[in-house]
């Protein structure tokens, strides 16, 4: 079964994203992520870090870093697609 986190929007409607991949860049983990319920939806790559009681959790990618996640994202799309 795939991971899956649940988020909420700005009107606090739940919204379920399925885990697509995990992947390492430069020492830095890295998801992307999907909604659950819709196939033609945008990926969405977020940075994995831990909090304070070594929990991981999910962080916003600063457009510099997410143009780099997201070429690498898509080196290992290619890489499983061949």
């Amino acid at each position: 079964m795939p991971e899956k986190h649940i988020f909420y929007d700005e009107l606090g409607n739940e919204i379920e994203f399925v885990v697509k991949a995990k992947f390492n860049y430069d020492d830095q983990e890295y998801v992307a992520l999907l909604p659950a319920k819709e196939i033609d939806a945008l990926t969405y790559i977020l940075k994995v870090e831990m909090n304070d009681d070594g929990e991981e959790v999910l962080v916003h990618v600063d457009d510099e870093e997410l143009e780099v996640a997201t070429d690498v994202y898509e080196e290992i799309i290619k890489k499983h697609l061949h």
